[in-house]
């Protein structure tokens, strides 16, 4: 059997997974000597030695066995405990299982919610991943434009609803968003959360940048608005809040009702998450409100950097974003954003997201993580605007 024969004997919906643009960029620019990377969603910042020195002490001990595949009870109360603090309302830790990251917790709600034949309404522009897991699944997802107007991003709820037919089995909602930073008013969750639950849909509520809301200590939820037993099931992960990105460690929030049927599926595929990383969580929990302080104004900060020098050159269209620690921007006469993203790591020593990594509403955008030192964005910014000049004065 020829390998083209093996790979047409797979399963289509794994075999036509999309590549990620993003990826694509970073394979292109890594190694690259003094190229500034903003490529990815994460900051520079390493996880703070109080979460790796929880880890560390947990092998020390000896922790190495087998766990709880929920997750561990001290982890699961500790999740418990910040919610009611950051919400204002009682949780009990069986809302919560722990996961191997917020990824597994994108394809756990996905899992529980849709397959072969169903629908999944996802706004876009949205992380790659969410739409690509939702055709693993055999589900079709179902892509809602958003548009870039005078007054920032904005989502048509009348859009969103009426995209979803006879078959949608969910909505995948991503507040603030990645890429754009828009989030969702708590009166827009509010009125889809109504619709939901006038049609029975399920909500996949990711409210990972959360924290990452400028203005505010944190953005409108579904939390807010919702009861217990609504059907939303809430992803999160401990990457972005707490910089632990390579832990690969995260939650998903849901009616404490699922949470045996979701221990079962994490026992069918990662069998739980390592102890050592489970008391690293505990530590980034319990003591990390001053690092998350930290990283929200710096993030503030690299907002306002990029988003200054970028107006100042009138060649790209932008929006202040409200939370996350994106910049999503379109360069004026460029419309071929996977190839320019390419080029932007030669002629400029900058790696970007290509906004086509995105769907069909990031075509002719870029994406910008700024959770990054002033001193490298500044850099950076420097070095776009340059290229922008060098355009326009070789009239491209």
């Amino acid at each position: 059997m020829s390998q083209s024969d093996l790979l047409a004997a797979l399963r289509p919906e794994a075999r036509e997974a999309p590549g990620s643009g993003i990826v694509e960029v970073m394979s292109y620019g890594f190694g690259r000597k003094g190229l500034i990377p903003l490529w990815a969603g994460e900051g520079d910042l390493a996880t703070p030695a109080f979460i790796r020195d929880a880890a560390a002490a947990s092998l020390a001990a000896g922790e190495t066995f087998y766990t709880y595949q929920g997750g561990l009870p001290e982890l699961r109360a500790s999740l418990a405990g910040y919610f009611a603090r950051l919400y204002g309302k009682p949780f009990v830790p069986e809302q919560f299982s722990v996961t191997g990251s917020g990824m597994q917790s994108i394809k756990l709600a996905i899992e529980l919610t849709a397959g072969a034949g169903d629908e999944v309404v996802i706004p876009s522009p949205a992380w790659p991943n969410i739409v690509a897991a939702v055709g693993i699944f055999g589900a079709r997802p179902v892509e809602v434009p958003m548009t870039l107007g005078n007054d920032g991003w904005k989502l048509d709820l009348d859009q969103l609803f009426a995209a979803c037919g006879p078959k949608a089995r969910a909505i995948f909602l991503n507040s603030p968003c990645n890429p754009t930073g828009w989030t969702a008013t708590r009166e827009e969750l509010a009125a889809i959360l109504d619709f939901c639950r006038k049609r029975g849909i399920w909500i996949i509520a990711d409210e990972i940048y959360a924290r990452f809301s400028y203005g505010r200590e944190r953005a409108p939820s579904f939390h807010d608005v919702a009861e217990e037993d609504d059907r939303i099931l809430y992803v999160n992960t401990f990457s972005k809040n707490w910089a632990m990105t390579g832990w690969r460690i995260g939650w998903l929030g849901a009616p404490r009702a699922l949470a045996p049927t979701i221990e079962n599926l994490i026992q069918y595929s990662t069998s739980g998450v390592a102890v050592f990383m489970q008391r690293a969580a505990i530590a980034a929990i319990d003591e990390g409100e001053a690092f998350i302080a930290e990283q929200v104004a710096r993030a503030a900060a690299g907002r306002e950097i990029v988003c200054s020098a970028l107006e100042a050159t009138g060649q790209v269209r932008l929006s202040r974003p409200d939370g996350a620690f994106y910049l999503f921007f379109a360069i004026d006469g460029e419309p071929d954003t996977r190839r320019l993203g390419l080029r932007l790591v030669d002629e400029a020593e900058i790696g970007l997201a290509p906004g086509t990594a995105f769907g069909a509403g990031g075509n002719g955008y870029l994406r910008l993580c700024f959770a990054r030192s002033a001193e490298s964005l500044t850099t950076a910014a420097g070095r776009l605007v340059d290229w922008l000049e060098r355009r326009a004065g070789s009239g491209r």
